[in-house]
């Protein structure tokens, strides 16, 4: 049985987030907002809780193309190839918002994800998802609750996503209605812009 714990946007409490993130280190999942879809999450250095995420997307892990929800791009060279200045500056014109960048793996990825040639960045325009990576000290992986043929509501109201994921997580946090909208995808890895898919972030920044 999951349990749904209420955090506002504007001034998270931080002992709701201290409690998410127990239950991240204790290699749980979690359902959580951001500044797009819902997503489902675990922390990024727990094999286990990887390969439960895998398998209830139906992927193999190593196949498996999961987002790295980060606070910031301090730790950027932890799992990011050093990067040009040009692709630095596109990541700091868009994030935090909602975009996810795909950009050349570095050799010092979790060892789950070390035959990755890229990964996919994110730093979520939302405060909730920002501080529990934060106070979690490392990022979370990330792969959208979101399914084409579903009803909406099942994506963005909490309480129905609750009952939909009762059995499969551990907490989902009800930060309000979420949007269902996904993240625009850009590839960076080769330094100029592609789009992969066009969702909600704005490509005139581009």
């Amino acid at each position: 049985m999951a349990e749904l714990v209420k955090i506002y946007l504007k001034n998270p409490n931080p002992r709701a987030i201290s409690k998410v993130v127990s239950v991240l280190k204790s290699g749980g999942l979690i359902i959580y907002p951001t500044d797009t879809v819902y997503g489902l999450g675990c922390d990024i250095t727990n094999t286990k809780a990887l390969e439960k995420i895998a398998r209830i997307k139906g992927v193999k892990l190593e196949k498996a193309n999961f987002s790295f929800i980060c606070h910031d791009l301090s730790n950027l060279s932890d799992y990011v190839k050093q990067i040009d200045t040009s692709t630095f500056k596109i990541l700091k014109r868009a994030l935090p918002g909602p975009y996810t960048f795909i950009l050349p793996g570095a050799k010092t990825l979790p060892s789950a994800f070390k035959k990755k040639k890229t990964v996919g960045i994110r730093v979520p325009d939302n405060a909730i998802a920002l501080e529990i990576v934060k106070q979690l000290g490392n990022p979370i992986i990330s792969t959208s609750i979101r399914d084409e043929d579903e009803i909406l509501e099942y994506t963005t109201d909490p309480e129905l996503i609750l009952e939909k994921w009762d059995n499969l997580v551990d907490l989902v946090i009800d930060g309000g209605y979420g949007d269902n909208e996904a993240s625009t995808v850009i590839d960076l890895s080769e330094g100029e812009p592609v789009i992969i898919r066009e969702g909600k972030g704005s490509l005139e920044i581009f």
